[in-house]
């Protein structure tokens, strides 16, 4: 048996076979803005994560020139 005869019982089932999409069908759905505290959050850990680098630059830095 072929696949297809497997596969277009299953898909008249679920009414499938035949359906063509239109643009009509798919609305574009309104953009969601990004909620404050999530930005809050990201620019905070942005910020920590950039201090960290910069003080792991600084030690590195210092424990080269001392040696």
């Amino acid at each position: 048996m072929r696949l297809l005869e497997l596969i277009l019982p299953l898909l008249s089932l679920l009414d499938v076979r035949g359906h063509i999409p239109r643009f009509d069908d798919f609305r574009p759905a309104p953009a969601a803005s990004v909620p404050v505290g999530v930005v809050r959050a990201l620019s905070a850990a942005i910020a920590v994560f950039a201090a960290l680098a910069l003080a792991l630059w600084g030690l590195v830095w210092l424990a080269i020139a001392l040696l």
